[in-house]
């Protein structure tokens, strides 16, 4: 890290040097200033990330990093159970299972958020059921047959807090808790071919996306990496000032 720290100061140095050089060469003068400043801005942000992550990349691995770090994916969000108003300027895209504790614990904030700000943000599920935990793609499947009867947001949270108990005993209780047709909701909950290919395709896109673990979160198409209602309350005042 040292070397990338060192070689960035130089380069700002020069760059910055050169940048204040006086002008006498018109708009092709103006053009090379411009592009020195863009440099200098460029490393700017380089070093900062490193600096602040304490990382031991190459100049180019972290610019490839801060690129991705600041892309806006297409996250397909029409393809997804969401709750909240559709033509809400805060989109919300949680990349989740239902075995991850965490994912468990922030459940109800999200319900607080969006019933906070009626027409404000719109939240998105996308399944992400982790390799190590055996009990996730059968929770995912049971939320999908609670989907096709209309009520995958309120058995999404009902089913959170059981992250330690997920079989087909909690997934049938809760399926009554939300007022569901229990008996068409064990014929759905099965995990079959159909329920596997939306959970492999949430999969494919997450694994696009940079996705590694649960939760993740994508506000607005920009992944975050520390998400929380400070975050969500900036938005709002950004985006909704009045």
């Amino acid at each position: 890290m040292k070397k990338i720290i060192s070689l960035s100061l130089f380069f700002l140095i020069m760059v910055a040097c050169e940048a204040t050089k006086p002008s006498s060469q018109g708009s092709a003068a103006q053009k090379k200033a411009d592009s020195l400043a863009q440099e200098l801005a460029e490393v700017k942000t380089v070093l900062t990330y490193v600096l602040e992550r304490g990382m031991n990349s190459s100049f180019e691995q972290v610019k490839q990093e801060i690129e991705k770090a600041n892309k806006i994916w297409d996250l397909q969000i029409d393809a997804s159970p969401s709750i909240g108003d559709p033509k809400a300027k805060i989109v919300i895209v949680e990349f989740s299972e239902f075995e991850c504790p965490y994912c468990a614990r922030i459940a109800p904030l999200l319900d607080s958020l969006v019933r906070a700000h009626p027409g404000k943000i719109r939240l998105v599920y996308k399944h992400f059921p982790l390799s190590f935990h055996a009990n996730a793609p059968a929770a995912a499947a049971a939320a999908l047959a609670a989907q096709n009867q209309g009520k995958f947001w309120e058995y999404r949270f009902e089913l959170a807090p059981h992250f330690r108990s997920l079989n087909d005993s909690t997934f049938i209780a809760v399926a009554g808790k939300v007022g569901l047709n229990v008996e068409q909701f064990i014929k759905d909950m099965v995990l079959d071919k159909d329920k596997q290919a939306i959970i492999d395709r949430d999969m494919k896109l997450g694994m696009e996306a940079g996705v590694q673990g649960t939760p993740n979160f994508y506000v607005n198409g920009k992944r975050q990496e520390r998400f929380g209602p400070a975050l969500v309350d900036q938005l709002l005042k950004e985006l909704y000032p009045n």
